[in-house]
């Protein structure tokens, strides 16, 4: 009986990507020269064990060039090679390789032969203490120059391609200035004379051009055509790379396990540099996760836990068969007992959903190496509070504004190490991300010792590009915000690696998105401290209760300030309409709830309701309500997944009596409060209640 194996391939991959996150790990702390041997096993054993799955899945590529790379490591552990910096940087540069033929394999993906082709060589020459001209480096171009004769290009135009204005024989003329080129065409799909449309096309080409170039200069004349037609561009191969491909997976002996000779879907001779189709925008990093490993004692927990529902669920069950007076007292008992278990049911399940943040900081190490490398600048990283644990969900959300945070600091906060030296400090500076729990939230801190905001360079440029006045005069966490800004930024040189001035105002907006926010605290000269509060988990909501007329909707205690009775000599009026309340010697905004979303409520008169004071991006407002009904922990429904996003609603809930409350979005509620068309809310609004 055949087994499908294709069921292991989701842990396989798994796997594998964390022993990558594991030899990456371990060549980062690898000391050159005295290499720890226990620090050399564990990455030998991570290579070894990515080796072998593949060969038993039939990944022979992956499988080859993990062999390679292994082979050196066996030679390291056994301290026959000495742990040397080019070493170290050209195993970096292989787990790289090796990660991308890894998601190749998972997603059947095309493979950048040349490249694999190119470190896989470099590590053969190293094995054989050959010396090559160059770093170890990936220059793509480089690479191309060297093993490349030039390109075969398969182009297969769509239909419709004729009638956007694009004609191909002003693209076989911009090629043909590359080199020589030589086409032959396939008019297999061309139809009779009489049914021929003149605006369609029906040819497809095949080119060969003989040329030194990139790849990106020959898909930047494919440009135009974008999203109408297929691309293929492959690399004419020397005859040695050719040879070198083949013995992959040819020669049984390249590499220890099993492996499926018929299985060549993965192969690296399945060379395509780059497609453009209708999908092409569809990033294979897309692909998201879609399991979590939970420790056996959570699981335990959880049995635990049904067992107790199983047993109240059976004395419950009891009661209801003789039930009379006499019995009211057990089966309140019996209630409260299932609320208890339940709660304790439903925060073991929110348990199984949390992760280590070290799952977000572990990239960090790699990015700060390479990062301080190529500004030339000496960094220290320092984790801490790695065992801290967060909901996945929020964590898979938060990777990206981090990563933007850490490249911030590095190219921004940290100086050069003659600069630190001038400045009195060490030449290395200290980088320190540190999570730790606060109440209902997760703290994360990204604090560097670098020179800090330019508190004068900043407050001019919003004076030149008109964000303040001349004569305004700011508080210094007013200045420090300015960075927020949509393209604000003091970077006299912009880089690959920052000072476009785009980023700080997306990393605000997504960390917004997901319930929390980023304050920014800085002395000049000494550092900055980035500090990022978040909720634990999206799922579940602490909220308040509030009333407007017959409707409910709930506030997030995290938003909220305080509640108060309105005293109307503390309500001002400005312009006619904006009303404003005097709170201890601050005016804030009067949002009125039932204006922004066009209901009837029981008191339009301000003394007759409360205000609830709430906080959001940095602004704070009072919402004008009629009632406060009781916190509640609701379980949150996406609008978005099953209705349409909704300004200043960030989702909604189902209460104890089945009816649903709309949760607030309180950032959006004060954008929304400026501008709110009643009418079209109120429709909006009414649909979500019919759909639940």
């Amino acid at each position: 009986m055949s087994i499908d194996m294709s069921q292991f391939h989701q842990t396989f991959f798994e796997e594998s990507f964390e022993g990558l996150g594991v030899m990456e790990s371990g060549l980062l702390n690898l000391d050159v020269g005295t290499a720890d041997v226990d620090v050399v096993n564990a990455i030998f054993r991570a290579a070894h064990s990515i080796k072998g799955g593949a060969a038993t899945f039939g990944f022979s590529s992956v499988a080859g060039f993990t062999h390679v790379m292994e082979t050196l490591l066996d030679e390291m552990r056994d301290q026959r090679r000495k742990v040397t910096e080019e070493a170290v940087n050209l195993l970096l540069l292989s787990v790289d390789c090796l990660r991308d033929l890894l998601i190749s394999a998972r997603d059947g993906s095309p493979v950048d032969a040349p490249r694999v082709v190119d470190m896989q060589k470099k590590l053969e020459n190293l094995l054989s203490d050959k010396k090559e001209g160059g770093t170890c480096v990936d220059q793509h171009s480089k690479v191309e120059k060297e093993h490349g004769k030039g390109w075969d290009i398969e182009f297969i135009p769509y239909v419709n391609m004729l009638i956007t204005g694009n004609d191909p024989v002003r693209m076989f003329g911009e090629l043909s200035s590359l080199g020589d080129m030589s086409v032959k065409v396939d008019s297999s799909k061309m139809t009779g004379f009489n049914d021929m449309n003149p605006e369609e096309c029906y040819f497809s080409w095949k080119i060969s051009i003989k040329t030194d170039v990139s790849s990106e200069k020959i898909s930047e004349i494919f440009d135009w055509v974008d999203g109408e037609c297929d691309l293929k561009i492959t690399q004419i191969l020397n005859e040695s790379d050719k040879e070198l491909i083949a013995s992959n997976d040819d020669n049984p002996d390249h590499y220890d396990g099993i492996k499926n000779k018929d299985d060549h879907s993965h192969d690296l001779p399945k060379i395509e540099e780059k497609r453009l189709s209708s999908d092409r925008r569809v990033s294979s990093s897309s692909v998201e996760n879609s399991s979590i490993r939970v420790s056996i004692d959570k699981v335990d927990d959880l049995i635990n836990m049904v067992g107790e529902l199983v047993i109240i669920q059976s004395m419950l069950a009891q009661l209801g068969k003789d039930f009379d007076n006499s019995q009211i007292m057990k089966l309140r008992d019996g209630l409260s007992q299932l609320e208890r278990n339940t709660r304790e049911l439903q925060e073991s399940v929110m348990r199984i959903r949390m992760l280590p943040i070290s799952f977000a900081f572990n990239r960090f190490p790699r990015m700060v190496h390479d990062l301080s490398k190529k500004l030339g600048k000496e960094i220290e990283l320092k984790m801490s509070g790695e065992s801290t644990e967060m909901d996945k969900t929020v964590m898979e959300k938060i990777g990206d504004p981090l990563v933007h945070l850490v490249r911030n600091s590095i190219d921004h906060g940290i100086e050069l190490p003659h600069d630190r030296k001038a400045a009195g400090k060490p030449s290395t500076g200290l980088l320190h991300l540190n999570a730790y729990h606060k109440g209902g939230n997760i703290i994360i801190e990204i604090r560097d010792d670098g020179g800090g905001l330019n508190k004068e360079k900043i407050t001019k440029k919003a004076k030149d590009r008109g964000l303040i006045k001349d004569d305004e005069s700011l508080s210094e966490e007013q200045i420090n915000d300015l960075i927020f800004l949509p393209g604000f930024s003091t970077a006299e040189i912009v880089s690959d690696v920052s000072g476009r001035g785009v980023g700080m105002d997306v990393v605000r907006r997504n960390i917004n998105d997901l319930g929390g926010k980023i304050e920014v605290s800085s002395f000049e000269g000494k550092g900055t401290t980035f500090t990022v509060r978040l909720p634990l988990t999206l799922a579940i909501l602490d909220g308040q209760l509030v009333s407007v007329g017959d409707e409910t909707y709930i506030t997030p205690l995290v938003s909220i300030i305080e509640s108060l009775q309105i005293d109307e000599e503390n309500v001002n009026i400005i312009a006619g309409r904006a009303e404003v309340y005097k709170l201890r010697n601050e005016y804030i905004p009067i949002v009125r709830l039932h204006e922004v979303f066009n209901i009837i409520p029981k008191n339009k008169k301000l003394s007759g309701g409360l205000l609830v004071v709430v906080e959001g991006d940095g602004k704070r407002a009072g919402i004008f309500v009629d009632d406060l009904l009781g916190q509640q922990q609701v379980v949150i429904k996406s609008l978005e997944t099953n209705f349409k996003r909704m300004d200043g609603v960030s989702g909604a809930t189902i209460l104890g009596d089945g009816t649903v409350a709309l949760i607030m979005d309180v950032s959006g509620l004060i954008r929304l409060s400026h501008q709110y068309s009643p009418s079209n809310n109120r429709v909006a609004l009414d649909h979500v209640k019919s759909a639940a």
